[in-house]
């Protein structure tokens, strides 16, 4: 890359990125990503790792039209100041979908958290029953700390939030930087809740059925290396995802969750969202909206960033 191409660029660190997803734009761009991913107007090939002995490599790059080009590149390594837990660092690369010119880089760790929020925030407001305001938040990571963050710009919305987790030290200082409840149990807080939604780095499942009141909406976004979600959950609920291929891909592209899934028992939220299909059908029904990510939903939010701080239009 040349220098000048470097000198052009928006560069944003972590504090910046954060600063420049403005979450209700943030919101409207992951909104037409999902869209464009459910008319299948969304380039983005099978994403790709390169592993060594400690850790990975993935790249994850998209086109969503009118959005532009981007491409991630994420290091998941096992982190020794938390045991048991990995750090996700990185960068996205956005560049102008007409001309291929580097628009801006940013740092991939708050990026991947906001968007991943956003969209979590989408499908509650899409398959959660109209009066369901009891929220339980299980996890103490940056996933669910981007989720408690956006939630709370969610506030005219009369939410009642919850936190749950494994670490009761860490679930009091979370539930307390957002002005949130800190639950005695994750199993006490999902009883509780008219929407559940899972932000953890669980290798099994934390959440089961005979905790889940009907009609209980289930956001799931974590579980890279294994299922969040109980198998009954899964059996007993409509199920929703961001692309075929949460079902169709084996992890950690796919979902651990839906594997072996049939591909007519899955709405993609974009469908919803569209108008195309239904959301909730039943106020009795459980429904599931399992997260994998997706490249189109880095483009949405490197565009809105680019556009918050050059001024530009509607991202």
């Amino acid at each position: 890359m040349s220098e000048d191409a470097l000198a052009e660029a928006l560069i944003l660190d972590r504090a910046g990125t954060e600063a420049a997803l403005e979450p209700g734009r943030l919101i409207r761009s992951v909104e037409r990503a999902l869209i464009a991913i459910a008319r299948d107007a969304v380039s983005s090939p099978p994403r790709i790792a390169a592993r060594s002995p400690h850790g990975l490599l993935g790249a994850m790059p998209g086109h969503v039209p009118g959005l532009g080009l981007a491409a991630k590149l994420i290091t998941v390594f096992a982190d020794p100041a938390r045991p048991g837990r990995s750090a996700h660092r990185g960068l996205v690369a956005h560049f102008d979908e007409r001309t291929g010119r580097l628009l801006a880089l940013l740092d991939a760790e708050p990026l991947t958290a906001a968007r991943t929020a956003a969209v979590s925030v989408l499908a509650l407001r899409a398959l959660a029953r109209p009066d369901a305001r009891r929220i339980a938040v299980l996890g103490t990571g940056a996933q669910a700390d981007a989720h408690l963050a956006l939630l709370n710009t969610q506030a005219g919305d009369g939410l009642s939030v919850t936190v749950a987790g494994r670490d009761e030290r860490r679930v009091r200082a979370l539930a307390e930087r957002h002005g949130a409840a800190a639950a005695p149990s994750i199993e006490a807080a999902v009883r509780a809740a008219d929407a559940v939604l899972c932000c953890t780095g669980a290798s099994e499942p934390l959440l089961r059925r005979e905790w889940l009141a009907p009609g209980t909406h289930v956001g799931s976004v974590g579980g890279s290396e294994g299922p969040e979600l109980d198998p009954a959950t899964v059996r007993a609920a409509d199920l929703f995802a961001e692309w075929p291929g949460a079902a169709a891909s084996p992890p950690p592209a796919g979902a651990h969750e839906l594997q072996g899934v049939p591909a007519e028992r899955i709405t993609l939220l974009g469908e919803v969202l569209d108008g195309g299909r239904p959301g909730r059908t039943d106020p009795e029904r459980l429904t599931v909206f399992k997260s994998t990510g997706h490249a189109a939903l880095d483009v949405a939010a490197a565009a809105t960033a680019h556009a918050v701080v050059t001024g530009g239009g509607e991202a």
